[in-house]
């Protein structure tokens, strides 16, 4: 969850998640996890690394084993705190 935090917080990149959650909470290597999700290697190592450009569909491919999915999000940071706090 702090990685998550920090990603929202714009002081990690999708790609430094990626790469942070694949070898901390899965502790799978870059091919094994490009074989889990239906991908070659290259494209998950351009991935993690913030270069190229992939399809939405291969972004959710890429996060769901991690119990994620790309969404929108608020540019403001102020209207980011609003919707991530919890309701009362």
């Amino acid at each position: 969850m702090a990685l998550l935090k920090q990603c929202y917080a714009g002081e990690l990149t999708e790609g430094q998640l990626l790469r942070a959650l694949r070898r901390e909470v899965l502790g799978l290597s870059q091919t094994r996890y490009a074989e889990l999700v239906g991908i070659s290697r290259r494209t998950l190592s351009d991935l993690e690394g913030d270069k190229g450009n992939v399809t939405l569909d291969v972004m959710n491919r890429v996060f769901k084993p991690l119990g994620l999915q790309v969404g929108l999000l608020p540019r403001q940071r102020r209207l980011l705190e609003q919707a991530l706090a919890p309701t009362e």
